[in-house]
Formats: structure tokens, C-alpha cells, sequence
């Protein structure tokens, strides 16, 4: 409906700023011409669109204008209770109760066909004591210090800059600037041993936006295996990858890409023993059959 993308270009032109007549109809699916139109639509009626021209042209919403009309709609309100919801059930926060409690009690009947249940990211209690004083960390800009023991099972002393908390890979982590490093890391709390926040305020200035990260945590690998068909499901299950490559007796090619360190992915392979041979990269085939020479090395003591 008009009126819908009209709304729709309003809000994304407050969110983004100046945006050209090409890249708005991109976003709203139609022709350059009916954008322009709507821009002219919207101008008449009262909301104050200014237009430029040359290589930096485009279309922007006169600075210092707020919207002071309703834009969200009641299922608008489903999906962001329903967002809240979920981020309710994964993390401990009174604020964000409260902030549910407010927007159930303006839109008391939820129509939407699905929910969320984060369960799965509500860790054990030190966690989740760990997340309540990050954030506090993060919003009063102090810097923390504890011991890390990282996924060489190296313990460090560490002092970081904390900047954002996120969940990934079914694990909670501190994205923080690490002076030693002259960079970003992640830092996953559930390595974290004697966390405190100390008494030193933050002196850098972070864009949690622009965070490139210079630690291994984030370095991925993409791993490509032969599975038969027994195991088609579990692959799709714990592995979160897409079957490449078919074949007529159902085994599969499976792709997938994971954190280079992280051990759950490496275990499920494990776990598939003769159901699943890797095909590359050669380092993790080596590294498995590493692994199983020393279990067998472990066992055979026994025989």
C-alpha cells in the first residue's frame, strides 16, 4: 500500500539521512519516478524534504524535524514484544522487563505466529553475574580486569576496554579494546576467572559499529565433509552448514563454516566416527586423525 511505503520512506530517510532517488526505490521495490513522486507527496504534506543535486545528490529530511505522529503499527508492536521477549528469556535485565511490561500493556493481544525462547543463552549464575557487571562496566565507561584462559589454554592477567556484550555461537562474550594490542578482542565469560571493575575510566572513544577484531576468536574456517546418509540430519542439526553435493546411495557433501578454535563443532565430528570423513582442509583432517591415534594410544593402555 502507498501509504505504507510513504511511512516506510519517511523512517528510513530519518535513519539513514540523504539517500538517492535509485537507492530508495531499491529499497521499496519500485521505479526511481514513483519515488520522486512520493517525496513530492510527502512534501505537500507538511514534512520538509529537501533535495540536492551532483555525485553526493539525493534526498534528505530537513535537519532538526522529529516525527511526532504514531509510525508503528500494532503488528509492529508484535514482532518488537516478540524480540523483547526472546531477549528476556537469554539475559537477566530488570530494565528490559520493564520496558516489555510498557509496550504488553499498550498492545495487550499478541497475533503473531511465532515467539522466541533464547533459553539456551541463559548460562549458569557466574555468567550471568559476569554479563550484570560488564554492563554496568559498559554503560558507567570503566575499565575491567580479570584472569582469561584462552583457547590455547594460556592464562593471562588482562585490563580491557569492555564495549559491547554479544551472544554467539551458543556463548556469551565481551567485545573490548585491548591496549596491549592496540586493538579489538573477544572474550568469552565463561573463561573469565575474578572479573572486577576497577576504578580507571575509558579514555578511547568506540564505535561498536566499526569493531574490526584482531584476536583468533574470530577467525573462522570453512570445512567441507563426506557424510552418509545416516547422519544427513544431525549435520543440518549441529552444524548449521547446506549439503553441497548429492549422491544416489544418500550420502552427502556438507559445507559449513565455523570459529577456527572452538571446540562443539569439533566434537560433533568427532562424535560422527566412521559416518563422516572430512575432505578438506587438509589441517583438520590432520588434526582429527591426530586426535584419534591418541585415543586409541589412551585405550589400548587398557587392552
Amino acid at each position: 500500500m502507498k501509504i505504507d511505503r510513504l511511512m516506510g520512506i519517511v523512517i528510513y530517510l530519518l535513519n539513514h539521512g540523504r539517500t538517492s532517488a535509485q537507492k530508495l526505490a531499491e529499497e521499496f521495490e519500485v521505479s526511481s519516478r514513483t519515488i520522486v513522486r512520493d517525496l513530492e507527496s510527502l512534501d505537500q504534506a507538511g514534512i520538509p524534504i529537501q533535495s540536492f543535486h551532483g555525485s553526493e545528490g539525493g534526498y534528505q529530511i530537513m535537519d532538526g524535524y522529529v516525527w511526532e505522529k504514531q509510525a508503528a503499527t500494532k503488528q509492529d508492536y508484535d514482532w518488537i514484544i516478540a524480540a523483547l521477549k526472546g531477549m528476556v528469556s537469554a539475559y537477566t535485565n530488570k530494565h528490559l522487563e520493564q520496558i516489555l511490561a510498557k509496550l504488553k500493556s499498550l498492545n495487550d493481544a499478541e497475533t503473531l505466529p511465532i515467539s522466541l525462547d533464547l533459553g539456551a543463552a541463559r548460562e549458569n549464575e557466574q555468567v550471568n553475574d559476569r554479563l550484570r557487571l560488564l554492563e554496568d562496566a559498559i554503560l558507567n565507561e570503566q575499565i575491567v580486569q580479570f584472569s582469561y584462559i584462552n583457547s590455547h589454554d594460556e592464562r593471562k592477567e588482562l585490563q580491557v576496554e569492555p564495549v559491547r556484550l554479544q551472544y554467539q555461537w551458543y556463548n556469551w562474550y565481551l567485545i573490548g579494546y585491548y591496549e596491549k594490542h592496540q586493538g579489538y578482542c573477544m572474550f568469552k565469560l565463561v573463561r573469565m576467572e575474578h572479573l572486577e571493575i576497577t576504578d580507571q575510566k575509558i579514555t578511547n572513544i568506540h564505535d561498536p559499529a566499526s569493531i574490526k577484531l584482531k584476536n583468533d576468536t574470530n577467525n573462522s574456517i570453512h570445512i567441507v565433509l563426506h557424510g552418509k546418509a545416516a547422519i544427513r540430519s544431525k549435520c543440518r542439526e549441529y552444524l548449521n552448514g547446506r549439503i553441497t553435493k548429492e549422491y544416489e546411495n544418500g550420502d552427502f557433501e556438507f559445507s559449513f563454516t565455523v570459529p577456527e578454535h572452538e571446540t562443539f563443532w569439533y566434537g560433533v565430528l568427532l562424535s560422527f566416527g566412521n559416518q563422516a570423513r572430512v575432505i578438506k582442509p587438509r589441517k583438520i583432517k590432520e588434526r582429527i586423525l591426530q586426535t584419534c591415534k591418541e585415543i586409541q594410544r589412551i585405550y589400548g593402555k587398557e587392552g
